[in-house]
């Protein structure tokens, strides 16, 4: 495999390269890949820089290399689409080599694409609301998870807001998770309306609060990763964080490129429990 264009600017005012993004991805691969690997990637490419026009590709190109797995998945439509899958280092910079800056794994692995094995809830905040606000939401809904005896697990988004992932067991649909988590943020908007809303709708969304989102459950849709580097103007990365560092107050801009993989190791993985076996919640006990 060739790697190209290594001296283009990707994010100029910082001076960082497409070089400097595909070292990133070598030094933070060991953490990064256990959560890729088995599952169907829907490419992001950017392929003049964070700040250029991106498309999504969801079908893997050809030609490829032989090593590149693919993912079949069969869409309502009736149509089969191939999506690449990142299973080891060389995969891995073969995306990010075809300017994928981010990367968006499907929920659920590939031997199943129909079951996930985590729900998610993705906190935004909407117009008018700072990020101290998302703090607070995302520690609202971690009092609720605890008292449904969910495990929860943090992580910044690298743009505006805060991931909290749940590790389930293997069982129920995407379309039931996505149920589960439809309530809990509905439950939640009653019960603090001058903080959260869970409308998905732009437009009926009332300004000031967080939405907590839990379309983001819905099948085929994706998140960008656990270390994803993201096309913002200081090279931010998804970054799992502890609930203390939440309670403390952190901000975005507190986890980049250059520092992450020394965080990670100095911390190891904080997401590593959404890969053990153990620490799982059973979604069928809230049915």
């Amino acid at each position: 495999m060739t790697l190209t264009n290594l001296r283009k600017p990707f994010w100029p005012e910082l001076g960082l390269t497409k070089g400097d993004l595909l070292q990133y991805y070598v030094d933070i691969a060991p953490v990064l890949l256990p959560h890729l690997r088995d599952r169907a990637m829907v490419m992001k490419r950017y392929p003049n820089g964070a700040a250029g026009p991106f498309f999504f590709m969801k079908r893997a190109p050809s030609p490829r290399p032989g090593w590149i797995e693919t993912c079949s998945i069969e869409h309502a439509s009736g149509n089969v689409i191939d999506f690449p899958m990142v299973q080891g280092l060389l995969s891995l910079l073969w995306v990010v080599n075809l300017g994928c800056i981010d990367l968006n794994q499907w929920y659920a692995r590939c031997d199943d694409v129909d079951r996930p094995d985590y729900l998610h809830f993705d906190l935004d905040p909407v117009k008018g609301a700072g990020f101290d606000k998302v703090l607070e939401t995302a520690l609202v809904l971690r009092e609720a998870l605890d008292g449904l005896e969910m495990a929860s697990h943090p992580k910044t988004t690298g743009s505006k807001g805060i991931h909290v992932y749940v590790p389930i067991v293997r069982g129920p649909t995407q379309k039931q998770v996505w149920e589960v988590a439809k309530r809990l943020a509905q439950t939640l908007a009653a019960a603090r309306p001058a903080l959260i809303t869970a409308e998905y709708r732009v437009a009926r969304r009332p300004p000031g609060r967080v939405l907590v989102d839990y379309n983001q459950n819905a099948w085929g849709r994706t998140l960008a990763s656990v270390y994803s580097v993201r096309p913002q103007p200081r090279a931010t990365v998804s970054t799992p964080v502890t609930w203390k560092e939440v309670e403390r107050g952190l901000r975005i801009e507190d986890f980049r490129m250059d520092n992450v993989p020394g965080r990670v190791a100095r911390l190891g993985d904080l997401f590593a429990p959404l890969l053990a076996k153990r620490g799982r919640s059973r979604l069928e006990r809230l049915s």
